[in-house]
C-alpha cells in the first residue's frame, strides 16, 4: 500500500515542488521567512488527515538507501510503548573522513530501544534522534505536547527527552537507512555548536540530563582515534575543530549578553535570528 507523501516547500527554486506535484504528492508550501524547525514540523503534522497514526520525517538532502528502509523504520513502532523512531545515517561515498565519522559514531550498526531508565548510564545520548529520518506515534507527539516551536532547532531531541520523561521509549532502527552526511568547515562547526549552545539555554530538559560535556569529550575521542586509523594527516585540523565546536558551544550559552546581529552572524540557523529581530 502506497503511503501518502505531504511535501513542505519553502520557496524552493529547484522545480522540486512541480516534481512533487507531478508524483501526485500533496505539496505545502510556506515562506523562507517563516520556517521553525519545530514550528513547521507541527504544522505538517497537523496537515494530515484525521485518524493518521504515525509520521514519518524526511528531509530534502537524506537519500533513502534501501527499499525496505521505511518498512523497517515503521517496525521500530511495531512495540506500542515506542514514541518515536529514527533510522540510520550512512555518509555519502563522497564525504570526508571527518563527517563520515560523526556518522559511524552517531549511527553504529545495532539497533537499540531506550528508555527512562537508561538515562543515568547515557546521559542525552538516550535522547538522540533526528528528523532526517524519523517516524512519530501521532498519540505519542500529542501527548507531549508536540513540537516547540519556540527553539533555535533540535526539536527532535527535545520530543526525544519529553517522550522519556513520560513513560515512552524511542527506537533505534540500525537497517533503516539514508545517505545524509556534511563535510562542514570550521566556520562551520563553530556556528553549529553555537546553536547547540544557544538551543541548551532554552530546553531546560537537555542539561538536567547527566554531563553533556561528557558525551562531547568521547566524540572527540573517537574521533582521533578513527583518524589515527584513517587520516592521521587530518589530527592536527581535528584539534582546531574541537576547540571550534568547544567556543562555539560556551559562546552560544552566553547569547543572551550578545546583540541579535551579532548571534545571527555567529549561527548557522540564520533565519532564527532574522524572525527574532522583527518581533
Amino acid at each position: 500500500m502506497a503511503l501518502p507523501v505531504v511535501v513542505v516547500d519553502s520557496e524552493s527554486t529547484d522545480d522540486s515542488a512541480a516534481f512533487a506535484q507531478e508524483c501526485k504528492f500533496k505539496v505545502l508550501t510556506i515562506r523562507v521567512a517563516d520556517f521553525n524547525h519545530g514550528r513547521t514540523r507541527q504544522w505538517a503534522t497537523d496537515q494530515l488527515a484525521p485518524g493518521t497514526d504515525i509520521v514519518i520525517f524526511l528531509t530534502h538532502d537524506a537519500i533513502v538507501e534501501s527499499d525496505a528502509s521505511i518498512s523497517c523504520l515503521l517496525e521500530g513502532l511495531s512495540d506500542p510503548s515506542v514514541g518515536a523512531a529514527y533510522g540510520r545515517q550512512l555518509p555519502h561515498a563522497d564525504t570526508g573522513p571527518i563527517g563520515a565519522h560523526a556518522r559511524l559514531y552517531n549511527y553504529p550498526g545495532h539497533s537499540e530501544v531506550r528508555s527512562q531508565q537508561d538515562i543515568p548510564r547515557l546521559g542525552i545520548k538516550a535522547a538522540f534522534l533526528s528528523n532526517s529520518f524519523a517516524a512519530y506515534r501521532i498519540s505519542a507527539l500529542r501527548a507531549v505536547g508536540g513540537f516547540p516551536d519556540n527553539y533555535i532547532f533540535g526539536e527532535d531531541t527535545v520530543v526525544a527527552v519529553r517522550m522519556l520523561r513520560a513513560g515512552y521509549k524511542v527506537a533505534y532502527c540500525a537497517d533503516a537507512t539514508v545517505r545524509h552526511s556534511h563535510d562542514y568547515s570550521v566556520a562551520e562547526e563553530f556556528m553549529r555548536y553555537f546553536d547547540i549552545g544557544v538551543l541548551h539555554t532554552q530546553a531546560d530538559e537537555l542539561v538536567q540530563l547527566p554531563s553533556p560535556n561528557r558525551e562531547g569529550a568521547r566524540f572527540a575521542l573517537s574521533e582521533i582515534r578513527y583518524l589515527m586509523r584513517n587520516a592521521p594527516h587530518l589530527l592536527p585540523g581535528s584539534l582546531v575543530r574541537t576547540a571550534a565546536k568547544y567556543s562555539g558551544y560556551k559562546v552560544g550559552r552566553l547569547h543572551k549578553h550578545l546583540s541579535v546581529a551579532t548571534c545571527r552572524r555567529l549561527s548557522m540557523t540564520k533565519g532564527y535570528w532574522s524572525r527574532a529581530a522583527g518581533k
